[in-house]
């Protein structure tokens, strides 16, 4: 197995080579069948540019099954090697070099080399890229072949989570020279080759022979992912056998998936959270008392208790989640307090307020019921919410990042850095609520390169609380992962944490028993 977070760090600071032996070999795992998925998240502009890739049908596709990535974290919470075999840091975590796997080919029979990581790393940095792993890149400031299998990486300042954002599932390994047929045709070097793939309906994919991960991974001979948005049609395609697996269980219709003998739940805690992220570059969120008041205006348990069905525990307004390292569980929790918001209301001036919330259950499962229990609780401080409800085909596309506040889930990520970086860094993509602080940023280059943990905790704390206070999302809930299977699927001790469907690779990990 490889190194934990916390290893990482201590090794890091010693500039110690890490070893990256891959995944455990699962005895009672056995070849055989095509597995049957029904995922949401599916939209008609999807395509293997991982750039692109933000919902859970195209990262379950990519990542662990048609792709690779350079590192991977286990469903234990471990940091392995995918197609990096070792990696090495400097002493001030500024300078890596990567070891590569030897032997790996392409689908199309190239061979996977030290320019197809310099290539792949190179799209999301490049002009006119919109990639939400632009900021883990960017902070790369020179990449060096030091020979056929091995990339060396200088980074504008030390980072000693490096190695765990090579594993987002945006960096995808696609062979120099030919990145656009490789996108356009799904070239990868993953376990699985596409056999076709018809765009927010459905993707076949069919085993690769002679796998660098044979006999460790990759049990199934063929995937069958089917685009099922609508929640009751996913729940029911599983309860009649049309489907082996789906994702994000409907929680109103759990009673019924629990009540089938073919069925299992598998459920996780981990960093899932759901947000209604406010514009504060727009009026009136650029005001922090407006801000404030919407903060003291929403139930959160009544939203753990009704949209989640008890299956997670109240947000605090920042991102990091009670399965990080740095998780800050003492700051003082945010609840509903009509007064205050009252109080906040009238330091902007205002006696009512009167804003659109845009919502669809493609943001998350009950998110439109979500949206009218905050419009409820509002309204006694004259907080006047209209939900607008959104259609779910291309919520991703036509409304979040193009309209005002909205509602939006991550799925959290392994480290703080990596979470705060995604999002809230200043002037990234999938920076929805262009929150400015000095504070924040200043605090955010520094823990990246601290490598004292007791320090790293100080920060990530005043982090946490800045976003709490003032920050530009409101975050109620943290939600546990559910998903369900049918009894035939099979797997290991472990469920990964980080996304869906055990961390999104069911593909690679589950077998039918």
């Amino acid at each position: 197995m490889g190194p934990s977070r916390r290893g990482l760090l201590k090794t890091s600071a010693a500039a110690g080579v890490i070893a990256a032996t891959g995944l455990p070999v699962k005895a009672a795992a056995k070849r055989g069948g095509t597995l049957r998925m029904g995922l949401n998240g599916a939209n008609i502009s999807d395509s293997w540019d991982g750039r692109t890739h933000s919902d859970q049908f195209m990262v379950n596709m990519g990542h662990g099954t048609v792709f690779d990535c350079l590192t991977e974290v286990t469903a234990a919470g471990e940091l392995v090697g995918e197609l990096a075999e070792s990696w090495e840091a400097s002493s001030d975590a500024k300078t890596w070099t990567f070891n590569l796997r030897k032997g790996v080919t392409f689908h199309n029979g190239k061979s996977f080399g030290a320019d197809d990581v310099i290539e792949s790393l190179g799209m999301h940095t490049a002009e006119g890229a919109k990639s939400a792993a632009k900021p883990i890149i960017s902070a790369i400031s020179d990449m060096k072949k030091m020979g056929a299998h091995q990339v060396q990486f200088t980074l504008r300042v030390g980072n000693a989570d490096f190695p765990f954002l090579l594993s987002d599932y945006h960096i995808l390994m696609y062979p120099a020279g030919m990145i656009d047929e490789a996108i356009a045709k799904g070239i990868g070097t993953g376990l699985y080759k596409v056999v076709s793939f018809d765009p927010g309906l459905r993707c076949v994919l069919a085993r690769v022979d002679s796998h660098y991960k044979d006999g460790r991974a990759g049990w199934f001979d063929g995937i069958e992912c089917i685009a099922i948005n609508d929640s009751f049609t996913r729940m029911n395609a599983l309860m009649t056998g049309q489907v082996d697996a789906v994702n994000r269980v409907d929680l109103k219709a759990e009673p019924l998936l629990r009540a089938n003998p073919n069925v299992e739940i598998f459920e996780v805690t981990g960093n899932q959270h759901f947000t209604f992220s406010m514009p504060t570059n727009q009026v009136p969120f650029n005001d922090i008392n407006v801000r404030k008041a919407l903060k003291y205006g929403i139930n959160r348990q009544e939203m753990v208790d009704k949209i989640l069905q008890g299956h997670g525990k109240v947000g605090n307004d920042h991102p990091i989640g009670p399965a990080n390292q740095y998780f800050a569980s003492e700051l003082p929790q945010l609840e509903l307090d009509v007064d205050k918001a009252k109080f906040y209301m009238k330091a902007a001036g205002l006696t009512e307020l009167n804003v659109d919330l845009s919502a669809s259950d493609a943001a998350f499962t009950g998110a439109v019921d979500a949206s009218h229990l905050y419009q409820a609780s509002a309204k006694d401080a004259g907080i006047n919410i209209n939900v607008v409800q959104e259609p779910v085909d291309g919520y991703w596309s036509n409304v979040w990042l193009e309209k005002g506040w909205s509602a939006c889930y991550w799925s959290g990520r392994a480290t703080e850095d990596w979470m705060f970086s995604t999002v809230y860094e200043s002037g990234v993509p999938w920076n929805n609520n262009h929150w400015e602080s000095a504070r924040f940023q200043e605090l955010l280059l520094s823990a990246r390169a601290e490598l004292d943990s007791d320090k790293r905790r100080d920060q990530y704390t005043e982090m946490q609380m800045l976003c709490s206070e003032v920050g530009g999302v409101i975050v109620p809930m943290y939600a546990n992962t559910v998903d369900a299977n049918s009894t035939k699927l099979a797997h290991g001790p472990d469920l990964g944490n980080l996304w869906q469907m055990d961390s999104s690779r069911i593909s690679e990990r589950w077998w039918f028993a």
